[in-house]
């Protein structure tokens, strides 16, 4: 199970050089590293430059944009599975690739845990459980850099590049709801990710993305059932698992009570 780890970067010289040096770092070389760089000018290039014997593939041009950047190195991986490791972002230890390679898993993608550090305590995040809804995924999502995901099925479903900040929730939407493609859930911890990036501190744009690709992928009449759901209610809901009937009752109570009063109840 060979891996393509793929660093997308752009003047980020200092969260770059964090990110290369948690992969120098692993305890096996058996995977391929990939650098792509949109034409940074802070000395980013010189960052890479110091680490290219590490480093298998690596460009620095200018792109159209973060997922134009991860569809190059998609395009130049050999990789069984590819995981998106952005300039910022860090492996969790160095036996994370390790011990990835060692799983007897075939799922087209493989998803573990991430964490990130806030207030100098480290807060460890689980992707989601065994079973993922469009529900979960319209009220979450999946952290993007604790997932390996099959190089075919990315080569297959390249992220959209009309989105910014969404494309790779998209792209598990698309996969894992629409497609029922494989996927499972390991409990390995994989990587810090930076709570600066780019979908972190966009917040309006990201909520805008999310709607629209919504609206673009499920009917209408599917889509009218979610809109009254807000993460507490979802819990809620999610308590009553056992009880499908219940379940069915008070999520149709939600819905009957919202249309009336909004949610500012």
């Amino acid at each position: 199970m060979k891996l393509s780890i793929i660093t997308i970067n752009y003047n980020n010289r200092d969260g770059l050089r964090k990110t290369i040096e948690s992969v120098v770092a692993q305890t096996t070389r058996n995977f391929e590293y990939i650098v792509i760089d949109g034409g940074s000018t802070d000395g980013s290039v010189d960052v890479i430059k110091e680490y290219a014997d590490y480093i298998d593939y690596w460009v620095s041009e200018p792109d159209k944009g973060i997922y134009n950047a991860m569809n190059k190195g998609v395009a130049v991986a050999h990789g069984e599975y590819c995981q998106f490791l952005n300039s910022g972002d860090w492996l969790y230890d160095e036996t994370v690739v390790d011990s990835f390679l060692k799983l007897d898993d075939n799922s087209d993608i493989i998803l573990g845990k991430s964490a990130y550090i806030m207030s100098d305590r480290i807060h460890i995040i689980r992707n989601i459980d065994n079973d993922i809804s469009l529900i979960d995924m319209h009220l979450g999502g999946l952290n993007h850099q604790s997932s390996f995901i099959r190089t075919d099925l990315c080569r297959k479903r390249p992220y959209d590049e009309t989105y910014k900040v969404c494309s790779d929730w998209k792209f598990f939407i698309e996969t894992i709801i629409i497609n029922n493609c494989t996927f499972s859930v390991i409990n390995n911890i994989i990587v810090y990710y930076d709570t600066n990036g780019i979908s972190s501190i966009k917040g309006g744009l990201y909520g805008r993305e999310r709607g629209d690709i919504m609206t673009r992928l499920i009917p209408p009449r599917i889509l009218s059932n979610y809109g009254v759901l807000d993460k507490e209610t979802y819990e809620i809901a999610k308590l009553l698992h056992p009880y499908q009937g219940l379940k069915r009752a008070i999520l149709k109570l939600i819905k009957f009570i919202t249309s009336l009063y909004g949610k500012s109840l």
